[in-house]
């Protein structure tokens, strides 16, 4: 059973992430001995949307046409509204969710990010959450939409809010403890 702290985890996120589900759990997971970086769509520091209005600023460590996901065992996606529609747009944003989702390392989706697993066609026939708003494209990509904290379905983790945030993280501690999910792909 690996242990989170010899884990490497990778979040993916651009300008527009949510401060809290970027940052609560790159400090949590660094906190409890992961390694995490930062990829995006651009270089230099992306900058997060917090509540209401523009906020502060992470750098970036790699580009997602540079990721090779065989260098992580954990994929994290932060939601806001803007920062996973700039995403599902990007190619090679696409193509790190979707080659994490198919190698059976755990994925993690929190709010509005999970248009990111509809996207790469994740969701049919599992059961997931997300922010209420997008509750009907969840359905509409095939999954068992459930209103909790936490949702995991063979590895794929989901999380409704910044309010689910603790829940968040710890499932996402125990997933990568768990190790892959060889069946997963959908």
């Amino acid at each position: 059973m690996p242990s989170i702290k010899s884990a490497k985890i990778l979040i993916l996120a651009t300008d527009g992430y949510e401060r809290s589900e970027l940052r609560v759990p790159l400090d949590e997971l660094t906190r409890r001995g992961a390694s995490v970086k930062i990829a995006s769509i651009k270089e230099g520091q992306i900058k997060s949307w917090d509540k209401t209005d523009w906020g502060d600023t992470v750098p970036v460590d790699l580009q997602a046409k540079d990721v090779n996901i065989e260098d992580f065992d954990a994929l994290v996606l932060p939601g806001g509204q803007i920062n996973p529609d700039k995403l599902r747009i990007d190619d090679n944003a696409v193509r790190v969710v979707r080659e994490f989702v198919e190698s059976g390392k755990v994925v993690a989706a929190i709010c509005h990010a999970p248009w990111l697993l509809v996207e790469v066609d994740a969701l049919r026939g599992r059961q997931a959450t997300s922010y209420w708003s997008i509750k009907t494209d969840v359905k509409n990509a095939g999954a068992t939409w459930k209103d909790e904290k936490v949702v995991t379905d063979e590895g794929i983790i989901t999380s409704r809010s910044p309010d689910d945030l603790e829940a968040f993280v710890n499932k996402i501690v125990e997933e990568v403890e768990e190790g892959r999910h060889e069946k997963r792909a959908a």
